[in-house]
C-alpha cells in the first residue's frame, strides 16, 4: 500500500503534494518523491529513502516550482527501501515520470523484452518497468502520452493506480487504476487533485471522482477538461460525488499519535456507527441492508465470513453472535487462504466481507470469487465508495471516520458493533431471538459508548502498569468464548507496535501446550469478565499463578476472585457477554499503546506495515 497525490491548476503544486503526503504516510514511509514541471516544462524529480520529512529537506535547495506535480510515499514491495527504489520513476530518456502504487505481475517478461530494444534500468522494481514500457510505446507509435499509457496498461497483468507526467507537456495529467485505489478531486477554477483517499483532498475540495478499475483519466489544464476512457476506449461520463470528511478528522487534535487519538475517539465513532440503526426508544435495530434483502439470510444455507487481520478477529465474533442468536452456520475465512484453496462454495451461501480500508485486495478476490458461484455478497467497510463498497451487492457502512493509526482500533469495535447489529436484526426477523432478549440487548448496545468512557477514563492507571512490561520478549494472551477473538486481537495490537511477540489463545488450550512457555518472566494478559465461563477461567489463573506467570487480568466490576490472585487488574462495566468484546478489547488497546510508547516505538508508523494490504 502506497500513497499517491497530485495536483493541476493555479497553485503552486509542491506545497499541495507535501501537505498531501504528510497526510497519506499512514499507507507507507519507507520513502517518499516528488515530480514537477516547472513554467518552461522541465521535469524535476527528487526522491529519497525515509518519511516525508527527509524529502522536504532533500528539496530546500532544489527548484519546486510548479503548478502541475505528482508525489508518492512508497510501502516497499519490489526492490529495498532506497533513493533508487523510491517513486516517482523516470523513463530511461528522462521524458516521463511515474507514481504507481500496486504490482505489475508481468514486469520480468516485459523487463526482458525491453532489455533486448536497449533499455536500461537502474532500480528494482516493477513501477520502473511500466514507464519504461509507456516510453517505448510513445516512442514506436508515435503517439499521445494519453495513448501510450492505454496502450500499455492493455497488455500489463496485475494492479495499479499511476499518476504520469511528460516533459514538455506542463498541461497534461494522466492516471489511471485498477484494483488499487484512486479519486480524482475537482477544485476551483479547473484545478484538479489525485489522491489514493481523500485524506489529501479534503482541504481543498469535496467534490471527488472514484476511479474505477480500468478507468484512465487524462486532466488537460489548457481546456479545463478531464476525460475519462476505460481499456476498451469508451468515453466514461464522470460520477461526481461529495465526500463526507472533516479536516479535523485526519489532525491529532492533541493526542500524541492518532492511534490513541483513536482508542479515545471510539464512544464517538460507535454513536456514529450506531446513528439511526440503534433506535432505542423504540427498542429497534434498523439496516436497510438487511431488512431489504432478509429473504437472502432466510434461505442461506450457511454464511461465509471473509476478512484479513483485525478483521477476521471481529469476524469470528460474528460467528459467535449469528451461529448463537440466528441459529445460522458460519465459517470464517481468511481471505488471503480462501480464495487458492478451492472452496466448495454454493449459490444459496451468503457471504459477508470486512475490510476497514474497502480495498483489502485478498478480499476483494474472496469477493469476486464468491460472485462467480453466484453468491450474495454483503460489505462491511468503513471507507464510502471504496472497492468493497462497490463489488459487493449491499452491505452497511461502519461510519468510524478516518483511521490514520496503522494499528486498527476503533475499526475493529465499530466492525464488532455492525455485527451485533446484523445478528440482532437477523435474530428478531427469523425468529430465533425472543422479544424480550431482543429489546434488552438493544437497549445494552446502546449503552456501550458510555461505558467505554469510563474505561479510557482510566487510561493513566493503565499507563503507569504498562511501564512494568517493556522488559518483556514475550506475552500471552488468554479469553474463551467472545473473549477468545479478543486475545488474539490483543496480541496483535502488541506484536504490531511494540514489536514484543505475542500470541492468543483460548484459554482451555493453555493446557496443551502453551503454558510450557510460562515462567516468571512471561507476562499473561487473561480476558475474564464474569460471565458462564468464569470459573473454569478462575481454574486457569491460578495454575498460572502456581507456575509464577506474572497475570494482567480484565475482570467485570466489583470482581473479587481473579482480582485476588491477579498481579495487575483493570476493570470494566458489566454488560451482556455478546457485548462484552467491545468494552474488553480497549484496555488491551490501551496496553499495547503504553508498552510501545514506553518503548520508544512509533506506534502510527511500526516498521513494515502499512494501513491496508492493496496487494499481494
Amino acid at each position: 500500500m502506497c500513497g499517491i497525490v497530485g495536483y493541476i491548476g493555479k497553485r503552486e503544486a509542491y506545497p499541495i503534494l507535501i501537505k498531501g503526503l504528510h497526510r497519506l504516510e499512514y499507507r507507507g514511509y519507507d520513502s517518499a518523491g516528488v515530480a514537477l514541471l516547472d513554467s518552461k516544462a522541465n521535469l524535476h524529480v527528487y526522491k529519497t529513502r525515509g518519511k516525508v520529512v527527509n524529502l522536504e529537506n532533500y528539496c530546500k535547495d532544489k527548484n519546486v516550482s510548479g503548478t502541475i506535480g505528482i508525489a508518492h510515499t512508497r510501502w516497499a514491495t519490489h526492490g529495498e527501501p532506497s533513493d533508487v527504489n523510491a517513486h516517482p520513476h523516470y523513463s530511461q530518456s528522462e521524458t516521463l515520470a511515474l507514481i504507481h502504487n500496486g504490482i505489475i505481475e508481468n514486469y520480468l517478461s516485459l523487463k526482458q523484452m525491453l532489455e533486448r530494444k536497449g533499455y536500461k534500468f537502474v532500480s528494482q522494481t516493477d513501477t520502473e518497468v511500466l514507464v519504461q514500457f509507456i516510453e517505448y510505446i510513445k516512442t514506436e507509435n508515435k503517439c499521445s502520452l494519453y495513448e501510450a499509457v492505454h496502450q500499455a496498461l492493455s497488455q500489463v497483468i496485475g494492479a495499479y493506480a499511476i499518476g504520469v507526467l511528460e516533459k514538455g507537456n506542463a498541461d497534461t495529467l494522466v492516471a489511471a487504476r485498477k484494483g488499487s485505489p484512486l479519486i480524482v478531486g475537482i477544485g476551483e477554477a479547473g484545478e484538479y487533485f489525485l489522491g489514493s483517499d481523500a485524506s489529501p483532498i479534503v482541504e481543498y475540495t469535496k467534490d471527488v471522482i472514484y476511479l474505477n478499475d480500468e478507468d484512465i483519466v487524462e486532466i488537460r489544464r489548457g481546456v479545463g477538461e478531464i476525460m475519462i476512457k476505460n481499456l476498451s476506449n469508451v468515453v466514461l461520463k464522470p460520477q461526481v460525488q461529495k465526500i463526507r470528511m472533516d479536516l479535523s478528522e485526519i489532525e491529532k487534535g492533541g493526542f500524541a499519535h492518532f492511534m490513541l487519538k483513536e482508542i479515545f475517539e471510539q464512544p464517538k465513532s460507535l454513536m456514529m456507527c450506531m446513528n439511526g440503526r440503534v433506535q432505542s426508544e423504540l427498542q429497534e435495530i434498523m439496516l436497510s441492508g438487511i431488512r431489504d434483502n432478509i429473504e437472502k439470510f432466510r434461505n442461506a444455507r450457511r454464511i461465509l465470513i471473509s476478512a484479513c487481520g483485525t478483521s477476521w478477529h471481529a469476524a469470528l465474533i460474528g460467528k459467535y453472535l449469528i451461529e448463537y442468536y440466528c441459529k445460522i452456520p458460519v465459517e470464517v475465512e481468511v481471505a488471503s487462504e480462501f480464495r487458492y484453496r478451492n472452496p466448495v462454495i454454493f449459490e444459496d451461501d451468503v457471504m459477508i466481507a470486512i475490510s476497514q480500508s474497502g480495498e483489502t485486495a485478498d478480499t476483494l478476490a474472496a469477493i469476486e470469487l464468491a460472485k462467480e458461484k453466484g453468491t450474495f455478497i454483503y460489505g462491511i467497510c468503513n471507507v464510502v465508495g471504496s472497492s468493497v463498497a462497490r463489488a459487493t451487492h449491499s452491505g452497511t457502512y461502519t461510519h468510524a471516520g478516518p483511521e490514520i493509526g496503522v494499528a486498527s482500533t476503533k475499526a475493529f469495535t465499530t466492525q464488532v458493533a455492525v455485527l451485533t447489529m446484523i445478528t440482532l436484526l437477523l435474530g428478531k426477523e427469523l425468529g430465533t431471538i425472543d422479544r424480550t432478549t431482543y429489546k434488552s440487548l438493544v437497549r445494552e448496545l446502546d449503552s456501550i459508548p458510555e461505558k467505554i468512557e469510563k474505561i479510557v477514563a482510566k487510561a493513566d492507571e493503565i499507563e503507569e502498569m504498562s511501564k512494568v512490561f517493556t522488559y518483556a520478549r514475550n506475552f500471552m494472551y488468554l479469553g474463551r468464548g467472545y473473549n477468545y477473538p479478543v486475545a488474539l486481537e490483543g496480541a496483535l495490537k502488541l506484536k504490531e507496535i511494540s514489536y514484543i511477540h505475542a500470541e492468543g489463545y483460548p484459554a482451555a488450550e493453555m493446557k496443551h501446550g502453551p503454558i510450557a512457555l510460562v515462567d516468571e518472566e512471561m507476562p499473561i494478559v487473561v480476558v475474564a469478565p464474569k460471565f458462564k465461563m468464569y470459573d473454569k477461567i478462575v481454574s486457569n489463573v491460578e495454575e498460572l499463578k502456581a507456575r509464577k506467570g506474572k497475570i494482567i487480568a480484565i475482570v467485570s466490576e466489583g470482581d473479587k476472585n481473579i482480582s485476588n490472585i491477579a498481579d495487575y487488574v483493570i476493570e470494566i462495566p458489566n454488560t451482556e457477554e455478546c457485548l462484552s468484546p467491545l468494552l474488553t478489547v480497549i484496555p488491551l488497546q490501551l496496553l499495547s499503546y503504553y508498552i510501545a510508547t514506553a518503548k520508544g516505538r512509533n506506534v502510527d508508523q511500526p516498521r513494515n506495515l502499512a494501513k491496508s494490504v492493496t496487494v499481494e
